[in-house]
């Protein structure tokens, strides 16, 4: 049997009540009004789900259990939802349908685009293989706003680069002249949990936030990680592991905008430079084809 998040909640209220048991209905309240909120549906293309993984771990402005019952209504996500095969495709499409021109589409990992799409198939709707470039594009000009959630989803990536034997491209380049929103870029390998949860709350709250000429949202990419970095003034280092500047041996902080220096990883425990190394620039549009040593971006 199908039972909805609503369902679930109000059984789960009326069942609580017959047995006098205690519950918080304030609380079931904020469950039940999310349901009310832009729903989000999330697409995997071709990439490592390090950006699921990523926003899973998110602890501000809330932990993902918070988000998922009190501030996203997630309707469609292969990660999480627990539905699978014909039963996953038809919530897909009768979200897309049911919420269209409301709902945020979330789109993780790039977009392959060879043997007509055929290297990244995510289900069969009416008995047809759909890819996920079929997929963009159905439901793409069908969302309010579009979200590329990571680097290989907003320039390609590490799933793109050369040889790119699949012609994977960025969310952008196979929605050009599709939508009217622009897509909105969450760089990052992997996207930063709160840049991503945070994003799709200002997008609920606020609307489309101001982008940089990456598309990018200025609010969490308008600063390189070396302006923000507490090593800047420090004195050059000769290599990875000794504390210092790793500006002369190749990092990429100078030219990279991301929120790594401030808002740090892992609860705020730590990030790349903390951790002794060099920041590898993987906010880029160039990542990964400029090596750590190489020449600038």
């Amino acid at each position: 049997m199908k039972i909805s998040r609503r369902d679930f909640l109000k059984w789960s209220a009326a069942t609580a009540v017959a047995l006098n048991l205690d519950l918080d209905m304030g609380k079931v309240n904020t469950v039940l009004a999310a349901e009310t909120d832009p729903p989000v549906i999330w697409l995997n293309g071709a990439g490592c789900s390090g950006c699921t993984i990523s926003t899973l771990n998110v602890t501000n402005p809330a932990t993902i259990d918070n988000v998922l019952l009190n501030k996203i209504s997630l309707k469609y996500g292969t990660t999480l939802m627990t539905s699978s095969g014909d039963l996953a495709m038809q919530t897909l499409d009768q979200a897309a349908n049911t919420y269209k021109g409301q709902f945020i589409l979330v789109v993780e990992g790039a977009v392959p685009t060879g043997a007509s799409g055929n290297y990244c198939v995510i289900g069969e709707q009416n008995g047809t293989p759909l890819t996920m470039q079929q997929a963009l594009l159905k439901y793409g000009p069908m969302a309010k706003y579009v979200v590329a959630a990571g680097t290989c989803a907003a320039f390609g990536g590490v799933s793109a680069t050369s040889p790119n034997s699949t012609s994977c491209q960025s969310v952008k380049t196979v929605l050009s002249g599709q939508t009217t929103n622009p897509v909105i870029n969450l760089a990052g390998c992997p996207v930063h949990p709160t840049v991503m949860v945070q994003t799709l709350l200002d997008l609920i709250l606020t609307g489309m936030p101001t982008l940089d000429t990456y598309n990018r949202p200025t609010k969490y990419f308008g600063a390189t990680v070396h302006s923000t970095c507490p090593r800047r003034s420090a004195g050059d280092a000769s290599q990875p592991g000794v504390y210092g500047c790793y500006e002369e041996i190749g990092c990429k902080g100078p030219g990279c905008d991301n929120v790594c220096s401030t808002m740090k990883w892992n609860n705020g425990q730590s990030w790349c430079v903390l951790s002794d190394y060099p920041c590898i620039g993987c906010a880029n549009p160039t990542f990964p084809t400029n090596p750590l040593l190489g020449s600038g971006d």
